[in-house]
Protein backbone atom coordinates (compact mmCIF):
# COMPACT_ATOMS: atom_id res chain seq x y z
CA UNK A 1 0.00 0.00 0.00
CA UNK A 2 2.87 2.64 0.97
CA UNK A 3 4.39 1.67 -2.24
CA UNK A 4 1.52 2.29 -4.40
CA UNK A 5 1.11 5.90 -2.17
CA UNK A 6 4.29 6.68 -3.25
CA UNK A 7 3.96 6.73 -6.71
CA UNK A 8 0.72 7.79 -7.17
CA UNK A 9 1.19 10.80 -4.95
CA UNK A 10 3.65 12.52 -7.61
CA UNK A 11 1.26 12.04 -10.13
CA UNK A 12 -1.25 14.09 -7.62
CA UNK A 13 1.08 16.77 -7.23
CA UNK A 14 1.49 17.21 -10.99
CA UNK A 15 -1.91 17.01 -11.87
CA UNK A 16 -2.55 20.01 -8.79
CA UNK A 17 0.20 21.83 -10.16
CA UNK A 18 -1.27 21.95 -13.97
CA UNK A 19 -4.79 22.73 -12.56
CA UNK A 20 -3.33 25.50 -10.37
CA UNK A 21 -1.28 26.79 -13.70
CA UNK A 22 -4.41 26.32 -16.14
CA UNK A 23 -6.44 28.07 -13.22
CA UNK A 24 -3.88 31.18 -12.71
CA UNK A 25 -3.48 30.75 -17.24
CA UNK A 26 -7.66 31.08 -17.05
CA UNK A 27 -7.83 34.74 -15.40
CA UNK A 28 -5.21 35.54 -17.43
CA UNK A 29 -2.41 35.53 -15.14
CA UNK A 30 1.03 35.18 -16.02
CA UNK A 31 2.28 33.85 -12.96
CA UNK A 32 1.70 31.55 -10.66
CA UNK A 33 2.07 32.83 -6.88
CA UNK A 34 3.82 30.00 -4.65
CA UNK A 35 3.81 30.93 -1.16
CA UNK A 36 6.46 30.75 1.22
CA UNK A 37 7.11 27.29 3.60
CA UNK A 38 6.64 23.40 2.62
CA UNK A 39 3.74 21.25 3.33
CA UNK A 40 3.50 19.16 6.77
CA UNK A 41 4.58 16.17 7.00
CA UNK A 42 1.67 15.30 9.10
CA UNK A 43 -1.57 16.32 9.52
CA UNK A 44 -1.49 17.64 13.39
CA UNK A 45 -3.98 20.52 12.62
CA UNK A 46 -7.70 21.18 11.99
CA UNK A 47 -7.04 22.39 8.27
CA UNK A 48 -9.86 25.11 7.17
CA UNK A 49 -12.73 23.75 6.01
CA UNK A 50 -11.59 24.46 2.08
CA UNK A 51 -11.04 22.00 -0.51
CA UNK A 52 -8.36 23.35 -2.58
CA UNK A 53 -7.00 22.84 -5.98
CA UNK A 54 -3.33 25.58 -5.47
CA UNK A 55 -2.10 27.78 -2.82
CA UNK A 56 -3.68 30.60 -3.96
CA UNK A 57 -7.16 29.00 -2.90
CA UNK A 58 -5.87 28.96 0.75
CA UNK A 59 -6.09 31.93 2.84
CA UNK A 60 -3.32 33.65 4.07
CA UNK A 61 0.30 32.23 4.41
CA UNK A 62 -2.03 28.48 4.43
CA UNK A 63 -0.93 25.97 1.71
CA UNK A 64 -2.43 23.20 -0.42
CA UNK A 65 -1.30 20.30 0.85
CA UNK A 66 -2.50 16.61 0.04
CA UNK A 67 -3.38 14.25 2.60
CA UNK A 68 -5.50 10.98 3.30
CA UNK A 69 -8.53 13.07 3.54
CA UNK A 70 -7.63 15.05 0.33
CA UNK A 71 -5.82 18.25 -0.58
CA UNK A 72 -7.12 20.69 2.17
CA UNK A 73 -5.64 24.55 3.33
CA UNK A 74 -3.07 24.12 6.15
CA UNK A 75 -0.33 26.15 7.93
CA UNK A 76 3.05 26.15 6.00
CA UNK A 77 6.00 24.38 7.96
CA UNK A 78 9.77 25.80 7.39
CA UNK A 79 13.33 24.12 7.55
CA UNK A 80 15.33 25.72 10.03
CA UNK A 81 19.11 25.83 9.16
CA UNK A 82 21.47 23.23 10.54
CA UNK A 83 21.71 19.47 9.91
CA UNK A 84 20.23 16.86 12.65
CA UNK A 85 22.46 15.25 15.34
CA UNK A 86 23.89 11.61 14.05
CA UNK A 87 21.82 9.14 15.67
CA UNK A 88 23.66 7.27 18.44
CA UNK A 89 23.55 3.99 18.92
CA UNK A 90 19.85 2.17 19.30
CA UNK A 91 16.61 3.75 19.06
CA UNK A 92 15.03 6.64 21.35
CA UNK A 93 11.57 6.79 21.83
CA UNK A 94 9.02 5.79 19.75
CA UNK A 95 6.72 8.53 19.63
CA UNK A 96 6.70 11.50 17.50
CA UNK A 97 7.07 14.25 19.48
CA UNK A 98 7.34 17.10 16.32
CA UNK A 99 6.86 15.97 12.45
CA UNK A 100 8.21 19.68 10.84
CA UNK A 101 11.36 21.90 11.98
CA UNK A 102 8.43 24.35 12.81
CA UNK A 103 7.42 22.48 15.31
CA UNK A 104 10.23 23.00 17.31
CA UNK A 105 11.07 25.77 19.91
CA UNK A 106 14.01 28.68 19.12
CA UNK A 107 16.85 26.71 16.20
CA UNK A 108 15.61 23.34 17.46
CA UNK A 109 15.29 21.14 14.49
CA UNK A 110 12.71 17.96 14.45
CA UNK A 111 14.99 15.06 14.18
CA UNK A 112 14.46 11.68 13.84
CA UNK A 113 15.94 9.57 17.07
CA UNK A 114 15.79 5.86 15.54
CA UNK A 115 12.39 5.16 16.30
CA UNK A 116 10.55 8.53 16.38
CA UNK A 117 10.85 11.71 15.89
CA UNK A 118 11.99 14.94 18.38
CA UNK A 119 13.20 18.29 18.66
CA UNK A 120 17.05 18.23 19.00
CA UNK A 121 20.13 21.19 19.00
CA UNK A 122 21.39 21.38 15.18
CA UNK A 123 25.33 20.40 14.81
CA UNK A 124 27.35 23.03 13.64
CA UNK A 125 28.16 23.04 9.68
CA UNK A 126 31.00 24.74 8.92
CA UNK A 127 32.24 25.66 5.57
CA UNK A 128 34.77 23.49 3.22
CA UNK A 129 35.24 19.80 3.02
CA UNK A 130 36.26 17.20 4.24
CA UNK A 131 39.67 15.32 2.81
CA UNK A 132 40.19 11.60 1.63
CA UNK A 133 39.96 9.93 5.42
CA UNK A 134 43.40 9.05 7.24
CA UNK A 135 44.49 6.26 9.41
CA UNK A 136 44.70 7.05 12.92
CA UNK A 137 46.48 4.84 15.85
CA UNK A 138 43.39 4.38 17.50
CA UNK A 139 39.46 3.76 16.46
CA UNK A 140 37.82 6.71 18.66
CA UNK A 141 35.54 9.17 17.94
CA UNK A 142 37.18 12.41 18.88
CA UNK A 143 33.98 14.62 17.64
CA UNK A 144 30.75 13.92 16.24
CA UNK A 145 30.16 17.34 14.56
CA UNK A 146 32.26 20.45 13.54
CA UNK A 147 30.93 22.52 16.28
CA UNK A 148 33.39 20.64 18.77
CA UNK A 149 36.18 21.48 16.95
CA UNK A 150 37.97 24.44 17.43
CA UNK A 151 38.54 26.96 15.17
CA UNK A 152 38.18 25.93 11.20
CA UNK A 153 38.82 22.93 11.74
CA UNK A 154 35.84 20.16 10.87
CA UNK A 155 34.99 17.02 12.25
CA UNK A 156 36.15 14.37 9.12
CA UNK A 157 35.99 10.89 8.80
CA UNK A 158 39.51 8.74 9.79
CA UNK A 159 39.57 5.19 8.91
CA UNK A 160 38.65 3.97 12.01
CA UNK A 161 36.49 6.84 13.57
CA UNK A 162 36.22 10.58 13.60
CA UNK A 163 38.49 13.43 14.14
CA UNK A 164 38.85 17.44 14.09
CA UNK A 165 41.16 17.79 10.54
CA UNK A 166 41.42 21.22 9.05
CA UNK A 167 39.22 21.22 5.62
CA UNK A 168 39.92 20.65 2.33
Amino acid sequence: MKRLALCVFPIVMMIIWIECTEAVAGQNATVVRVKAGHCPRRLNVVPSGRACVCDDDCPGDDKCCVFDCGAVCVPPAFTKPGVCPRRSHGAGMCAEFCSDDSNCPKNEKCCHNGCGHQCMAPYTVKPGRCGIPKGTPMCAEYCYHDGQCPAEQKCCRTTCGHSCTEPC
